[in-house]
């Protein structure tokens, strides 16, 4: 069966879906001729200026010898760059546009690109069978209680006052160290025109305060929301590919800024649809209350998946839970108890178990994000962000922030693969308001 969808008739990018069986789907995206044959001609004349070939003064080797010579080198630097450009972007956009119950990531597993050529990048997808949902809303729902310690409400005191002199002291509206930033980016000629206007992508990147020089970093750090710039940068440059010694003019959009300084208490309501200060206090204490070891919030969501998976019972494909084995271990394996650990009775065991756990937990919730309509908007981004600046309202956060760090320096990240996480845990919420309500 295959399902063929076009922007429009002159789409930069269109994507097909083949079935090859129930469970499996092969979804090709087509680069546009014309988009191709832009950027071959403009990663030509980047490369331009450091070219150095035998008759020629550096600087005017001919624009065709370079894409003859090169051409290889082009081809291969425009496969990673298109990729990490714009592929990612539009795939995470179609998967939750055609509603496609993906089990695990998105494999590529082919590329065809030639220059003057339509290219194309093919992915498997693993379809999980559509779950039938009951109606979970009006099932039975005892929310795990807070601890009495008056302690307890001194300490969300104490983090609620000084997180609003934080706030009073934020004069600077400048972009610094630890914020997250907004931006869109696209690629211009050297009379600063956009190669194609629709040709625009959205990224997320956070700050990172490593000591090693980072020009993705030095990019935005001074600058404000709103600004525009055109900058020829080698952070964004080798981000997008770095197998060529290119310099493409980026032009960048400052759409957004979460900062880092202070805890935006308006934002925390909005994304648990509080609406006093007495609730968000109550909110609050669910990340101080402990009990062995577990938060209240952590077990409240624990206790809610529970209750759904009991009610929908199917089975984790195993090739899934063995490769979340792998990441859960990876994660442990950096733990500096990580021997103890592993010398429990049973460690493969509860490995595996909590493997399963993790792959049910996230076939499911992206089943009721479809069934339920579940949208992302900005503000849901901005409110997720919001709970990354504190460890200890880190615990609000279920689904995890995909991995951002590349040799240890924070990259950007796609807006729909930021999205695709955000739809989860704003799904999450949307459940324990249901369960929870009186």
């Amino acid at each position: 069966m295959k399902q063929k969808v076009m922007l429009d008739t002159d789409a930069l990018f269109s994507v097909e879906h083949n079935y090859e069986q129930p469970t499996l789907c092969r979804a090709t995206i087509t680069v546009s001729r014309s988009l191709v044959k832009t950027f071959f001609e403009e990663t030509a004349v980047a490369l331009k200026g450091n070219i150095q070939a035998y008759g020629f003064q550096q600087g005017e080797v001919p624009i065709e010898y370079i894409s003859k010579q090169y051409k290889t080198n082009i081809t291969e630097h425009l496969k990673e760059f298109f990729f990490k450009f714009g592929i990612v972007n539009f795939l995470f956009q179609e998967i939750r546009a055609q509603k496609l119950l993906v089990a695990g990531d998105p494999r590529l597993i082919d590329i065809f690109l030639e220059n003057d050529s339509d290219a194309r990048f093919i992915f498997e997808l693993s379809i999980f069978p559509m779950i039938a949902l009951n109606e979970w809303k009006y099932f039975p729902f005892k929310s795990p209680n807070r601890k009495n310690y008056k302690d307890l409400d001194r300490q969300v005191e104490a983090f609620i006052q000084e997180e609003q002199k934080n706030l009073e002291k934020h004069t600077d509206n400048t972009i610094a160290i630890g914020d997250w930033v907004h931006f869109d980016v696209s690629v211009v000629n050297k009379e600063h025109i956009a190669l194609d206007e629709r040709c625009v992508q959205k990224f997320w990147l956070k700050l990172g305060n490593e000591e090693v020089e980072s020009n993705l970093r030095a990019l935005f750090v001074g600058r404000k929301k709103g600004d525009q710039f055109i900058v020829n940068n080698r952070g964004l440059q080798d981000y997008f590919s770095d197998q060529l010694r290119a310099s493409y003019n980026f032009k960048v959009n400052i759409t957004d800024v979460v900062p880092h300084a202070y805890f935006c208490f308006d934002q925390f309501k909005d994304h648990f649809r509080i609406k006093t200060n007495k609730d968000m206090h109550k909110k609050l204490i669910e990340v101080f209350s402990y009990r062995n070891d577990v938060s209240q919030r952590l077990a409240m969501v624990e206790e809610a998946f529970k209750l759904l998976l009991s009610r929908h019972r199917f089975f984790a494909p195993s090739y899934l839970v063995l490769r979340q084995q792998k990441i859960i271990l990876s994660a442990i394996q950096s733990n500096p108890d990580y021997n103890v650990y592993r010398k429990q009775k049973n460690f493969n065991f509860w490995i595996q178990q909590l493997a399963e756990k993790q792959v049910k937990e996230t076939l499911l919730i992206d089943q009721l994000i479809y069934r339920e309509n579940i949208v992302v908007t900005n503000e849901d981004i901005v409110n997720y962000l919001n709970l990354d600046k504190r460890p200890r309202m880190r615990e609000f956060i279920y689904f995890n922030l995909p991995d951002f760090k590349q040799y240890g320096q924070e990259v950007p990240l796609s807006m729909h693969e930021l999205s695709r996480i955000c739809a989860r845990e704003k799904a999450i919420n949307y459940v324990i308001h249901y369960l929870t309500k009186k």
